[in-house]
């Protein structure tokens, strides 16, 4: 019987995880080696590059072996991190919430955007659309990113409700109507259904209108923003709750010292410069969020 390549992956990433759990200092209970994950959303060669680069870094400043993996999936990561077989992984600020919720993880520094640990939302159309705000998109045809984006879906459906633009039973459709709500596979796939016409808006983050990142500029520059919601609170390197103040610390510290340190190697893995932040006020409205996501109808 043949075995699917999924199954096999599958199989390898788990028996990863289990061979990456470290052992202890027996003076101080400290780890002799961190583990540190890293999403599976770039180009598999580029990863090959910057997995070795971070940990090479990291166990230099640190003063401990660190082993950068690329599990197979994201899924993969948030169980790592509560079975602790992984210490410290770059997420977004829903993947984080949901893993504080079950008291897995702690939030150790944020990316800050323009200097700030936040960012915006966008809803976008067509320059030429004669929408001004996202009130004036009742009964029209929309695209939210995906059911997982943070500012693609969760952020603007939170804002809507804040609005008093939705309610518990009606949801999105309540507002935009029953077959006018369309959920993508990401931040292109929803600009895309507006560039092609089959939706006057779509929710996505700031920079896929802002910056060079997703759409060409052909494209951007069809495109003008309706509305704003946020802030968005910006991904975070989160660390274990089990972890020893002592390691929380180093790696602290040394997560600090990249900002000036190697700050090419940290925008490949992070994004942007890190920082402190509090945690609970970070993600609050993620979490306010998310448990409105968990009443409403869809």
């Amino acid at each position: 019987m043949k075995i699917p390549s999924q199954l096999i992956s599958l199989l390898c990433g788990l028996l990863l995880l289990v061979g990456c759990s470290s052992e202890k200092n027996p003076i101080d209970g400290s780890l002799q080696k961190f583990v540190l994950a890293m999403e599976p959303d770039k180009d598999p060669d580029a990863m090959l590059e910057d997995r070795e680069a971070i940990q090479e870094y990291l166990s230099q400043s640190t003063g401990k072996t660190v082993e950068a993996i690329v599990p197979i999936s994201s899924a993969v990561i948030y169980e790592g991190l509560k079975n602790g077989s992984i210490d410290l992984a770059y997420l977004s600020s829903t993947a984080a919430a949901k893993l504080m919720e079950s008291g897995a993880v702690d939030i150790l520094l944020a990316e800050l955007i323009d200097g700030q640990p936040y960012y915006q939302s966008y809803w976008i159309g067509l320059k030429e659309s004669p929408y001004e705000s996202i009130a004036d998109l009742r009964g029209k045809r929309i695209a939210f990113s995906s059911r997982t984006s943070t500012s693609g879906f969760l952020i603007p459906v939170w804002d809507l409700y804040t609005q008093g633009l939705i309610d518990l039973e009606g949801g999105p459709k309540g507002f935009f109507g029953e077959d006018n709500v369309f959920y993508g596979v990401g931040y292109v796939s929803a600009a895309e259904r507006v560039l092609e016409g089959s939706a006057e808006a779509a929710a996505v983050s700031y920079y896929v209108l802002d910056q060079d990142k997703h759409l060409s500029p052909e494209q951007r520059a069809r495109l003008k923003v309706i509305d704003t919601q946020g802030p968005v609170p910006s991904h975070v390197v989160v660390i274990r709750n089990a972890l020893p103040d002592e390691d929380r610390a180093r790696l602290r510290e040394s997560l600090l010292q990249i900002n000036t340190e190697a700050p090419e190697l940290r925008d490949r893995i992070f994004g942007a410069q890190l920082a402190p932040v509090e945690a609970d006020k970070h993600v609050r409205s993620t979490l306010e969020a998310l448990k409105l996501m968990r009443t409403m109808q869809f």
